[in-house]
């Protein structure tokens, strides 16, 4: 059963950092591209960063270098890093992973980051 586990999501204050992380069950962790994807009300779920597994890296216009991906293949976890938040980070985060040869997706229940002074 394939499972993502996200969790890191909370509360933090403008300017503040928070690190999210996605633990992957029953996948083949090597061969899947694994993304994070944010959804605020009203709008449609859209790609923040995306890491496969030889460590190309794709990440969206807004991300503006203060927030980096990163992912352990040992550990088969992906991480969120996010510095110097903005109130417009806000938002549910979804933690996804594509499999590179069957195009199979997966997603996570999401965590939530709220950003407030």
């Amino acid at each position: 059963q394939v499972r993502l586990v996200e969790s890191g999501g909370g509360l933090v204050q403008p300017g503040g950092s928070l690190r999210l992380s996605c633990a992957a069950f029953g996948i083949v962790f090597e061969t899947n591209i694994m993304g994070w994807y944010r959804q605020t009300p009203g709008n449609q779920r859209e790609l923040v960063a995306s890491i496969s597994s030889s460590g190309d890296i794709n990440y969206a216009d807004f991300v503006k270098g203060r927030l980096t991906i990163s992912r352990d293949n040992a550990k088969l976890t992906v991480y969120l890093q996010m510095n110097s938040v903005k109130p417009e980070d806000a938002g549910v985060y979804y933690c996804n992973a594509e499999d590179q040869h069957t195009k199979r997706q997966s997603w996570g229940q999401g965590t939530q980051v709220t950003i407030s002074s």
